[in-house]
Formats: structure tokens, C-alpha cells, sequence
């Protein structure tokens, strides 16, 4: 295997992780014992997130739609992101009373700037695919409906060239930064174990609103 593409046929590259779930598996555990529970979930996601960002193969995420959340997390598992022109990025779960647990920190510094990554941390708010190309986070920018056919272009030249020098220059330009990793593990389950957080999911979970993942001015402006 010489290269790998990560895409969604739907309308969205993934709009995050599935917070009903940690909810419903948070929910039945004791306080005392939750962020044990939590810190477990956590570790088997990052088990399969690093071994993406670690394969010994060009991995692309090829985004349309939204990449929020978990799935902005996914795709930065990946050695290059080429996104549509109407992908949007965000990270919303500073709204929730949490930071991003699967990667997402440690990873948007390794591939861009501090302003960047504090801008969509604090703020909450969406980001277009052309902004984050200029940040760094996007690699290459399609026409709409065409990021997968682009990546498969890309695949097809980065796979004429010698796979033993390309292994080690991904290893050299992409380490893994695993201390940060796990720091960010920590620090979300300390934050996870609060009241106001488990309020939090649980009114999103109960939500019925079809958009609740966005950012209220995002919402106004897609409707």
C-alpha cells in the first residue's frame, strides 16, 4: 500500500464525534470513577488515530462540507488535507465546557500557528477552507464536489518516487508528538469531570436542533 484517501460520501466530511455516546457511557458512572471511564475511551481512540498518523504510507483527507470537532481531529491525522472550496473547520467544544480530546491540540501545532489554533479554540467559530489554506492547514483547494478526485491526483504523483525515502521523510518532517498527546488526554478528563460539562452534553444530546454542532452565527447564516 503507497497512499491512502480519507473522505465521506455524504454531505459532510464528518461533523465530529459521536457526544451522545461519551454522554451515555459518562452518565451511569459515579464521579468518582468517571474520568477513569472517560481516560479509557479516550486512549482506544488515540490508539487508532496515532497508528493513521503513523502509517507507513501518504495518507490524504479529502474534505467537503463540515470537519468539525472529532472529524477536524481525524483529518489531521493525515500527511496532507485538500479540502473543497465550501469545506468549513472548526472546533465547537469550548462551548461544551471541553477542549478538543482526540489529538486535535497537539496535532493543529505541529501543521500551523498559535493565532490559528486559539482562534478557532476560544472563539468557537467556523473557518473556510480558504482561510485555512492560508494558515497552513490545507494543503490543496478544489472546486467544489472535487477534493477526493484532486487527492487521487496527488496520491498518484506522490507514489511515483521511492517508498523508503518517502518513509523517512514523513517520519522526519511529521513526528508524532505523543507527550503532548497524552497531556491533552489528561487535561480532558479533568475538565470532563465537572457538573456544568455533563449539563452541557446533556442538553445537546437532547437537542433537536438538525444544526446544534454549529456556532449560532454560523447556523443564522447556513439557514
Amino acid at each position: 500500500m503507497r497512499a491512502v484517501e480519507l473522505t465521506h460520501t455524504g454531505s459532510t466530511f464528518c461533523a465530529g464525534a459521536d457526544l451522545q455516546e461519551l454522554y451515555e457511557r459518562a452518565l451511569p458512572l459515579p464521579k468518582a470513577k468517571r474520568a477513569a471511564g472517560v481516560r479509557s475511551f479516550l486512549k482506544r481512540i488515540h490508539q487508532v488515530l496515532n497508528a493513521i498518523d503513523r502509517a507507513p504510507f501518504v495518507t490524504f483527507a479529502a474534505v467537503h462540507g463540515l470537519c468539525m470537532g472529532g472529524g477536524l481531529e481525524l483529518a489531521l491525522t493525515c500527511d496532507l488535507m485538500v479540502a473543497d472550496k465550501m469545506a468549513r473547520f472548526g472546533f465547537p467544544e469550548l462551548r461544551l465546557g471541553l477542549i478538543p480530546g482526540f489529538g486535535g491540540i497537539p496535532r493543529l501545532r505541529r501543521d500551523v500557528g498559535n493565532g490559528f489554533i486559539r482562534d478557532l479554540l476560544f472563539t468557537g467559530r467556523t473557518v473556510k477552507a480558504e482561510s485555512a489554506q492560508q494558515a497552513g492547514l490545507v494543503s490543496h483547494l478544489a472546486g467544489e464536489g472535487y477534493a477526493l478526485e484532486v487527492a487521487r491526483s496527488m496520491a498518484q504523483q506522490v507514489t511515483k518516487f521511492d517508498p523508503e525515502t518517502r518513509v523517512a521523510a514523513k517520519k522526519f518532517i511529521k513526528p508524532l508528538p505523543a507527550s503532548e498527546l497524552k497531556k491533552e488526554i489528561e487535561l480532558f478528563c479533568k475538565l470532563f469531570n465537572r457538573p456544568v460539562v455533563m449539563e452541557s452534553l446533556r442538553r445537546f444530546v437532547e437537542s433537536a436542533d438538525p444544526m446544534k454542532h454549529l456556532p449560532v452565527r454560523t447556523r443564522q447564516s447556513a439557514s
